[in-house]
């Protein structure tokens, strides 16, 4: 009988492999990692990327897509994820209401048949799914256009999605996308937008105010439940990097008033202006820490969302290396924890114990 695999062996080998010290890898091995907005789905939709499949860095090296599958989710200890559909801007209401159905029946589906993954909708589901060993897969929807003419849509009534994007890069019945090209920069959120907010607040469906408009966004906070928390899933900062498509200290803060959290992307073109590392990420980071405490910043990669990545963040393995800059950088371990996931668990906890 072969002797069992030695775990402090594979993690220096891990150690060495990433170019970053031992306790950097057991720091991430012992946290509860949690990433906020993973679109890797798209690519199955589009073009039928197997998600059961261990892919490389792709055509591309690494950008763009092939950042993410499920063998590199569990290698790379990935606790739980908010998984994506992302809606088509195109086609009638009533056409993008089906085929939100028959996407999540589809996710469902490639969730149900991988053996260690569970889909979950609260905190004991997904407490459950991680004493068995398993990632706890939340269902997203990125547009909330998808939900198209149905005001108590079934799939909000059941609990099954977790948090739904208002906006994404183009402009829609519900308000305002904050992308120059979206043509409407300076309107906010309209009357079916704010019924929108009204009803994923009654199902206590997080609110995510990533890629909306400054005006839209503050129409959000006026209306949105203010017992319930906010979220931006994946997102820079203004402080850091001036960009359409990051957030103002008083957008961090108004998130942080209801509890809530903002998840740091890692996409390249709004970390900074070229030549983005890991370290940048982490200047984000700090920087709504320093705006808003320790207890409201996460992680939303974004992999697999079309986003050039950091030079040595290229994909889901990479994120000890993100641990290690934390460490040179004096954070405890404690606040690192919050970061990789211990504060979006808070929140869902605040919303759906």
């Amino acid at each position: 009988m072969s002797a069992p695999p030695d775990p402090s062996a594979h993690i220096a080998a891990r150690a060495k492999e990433l170019g970053i010290s031992v306790e950097a890898v057991e720091l991430y091995s012992g946290s509860e990692m949690f990433d906020l907005h993973v679109e890797s789905f798209i690519w199955t939709r589009l073009f039928g990327y197997r998600l059961d499949k261990r892919h490389g860095r792709g055509l591309f090296g690494g950008h763009f897509y092939s950042q993410l599958d499920f063998p590199r989710v569990l290698e790379a200890q990935i606790a739980g994820a908010q998984w994506s559909i992302a809606t088509n801007p195109l086609g009638s209401r009533r056409r993008l209401s089906r085929a939100l159905l028959k996407n999540v029946a589809t996710l469902d589906r490639l969730f149900a048949t991988e053996p260690g993954f569970q889909r979950v909708q609260t905190l004991s589901e997904y407490r459950r799914a991680r004493e068995r060993g398993q990632h706890a897969a939340f269902l997203a929807v990125q547009g909330g256009n998808a939900f198209g003419d149905e005001c108590s849509h079934p799939l909000l009534q059941s609990g099954r999605i977790i948090r739904v994007t208002l906006l994404h890069l183009t402009t829609s019945f519900l308000g305002s996308s904050s992308a120059p090209v979206s043509g409407f920069f300076g309107d906010g959120l309209t009357h079916e937008g704010h019924e929108l907010v009204e009803l994923l607040n009654s199902t206590r469906t997080f609110v995510d105010l990533a890629h909306i408009s400054p005006k839209g966004f503050f129409d959000v906070v006026k209306t949105h439940d203010p017992t319930q928390p906010l979220v931006v899933t994946h997102t820079g900062v203004n402080g850091v990097f001036p960009s359409w498509r990051n957030l103002s200290d008083e957008q961090i803060r108004a998130v942080a008033d209801t509890g809530g959290t903002v998840g740091i992307m890692a996409c390249s073109d709004f970390l900074r202006k070229r030549g983005a590392r890991a370290c940048h990420v982490v200047d984000h980071i700090a920087h709504v820490i320093q705006v808003a405490g320790e207890d409201h910043v996460c992680l939303g990669s974004d992999f697999d969302g079309l986003i050039r990545t950091p030079s040595d963040l290229r994909n889901c393995l990479d994120w000890p290396r993100l641990v290690q800059v934390m460490l040179d950088r004096g954070f405890s371990t404690d606040r690192i924890q919050k970061i990789l996931g211990a504060n979006f668990l808070r929140s869902l906890a605040q919303l759906r114990p």
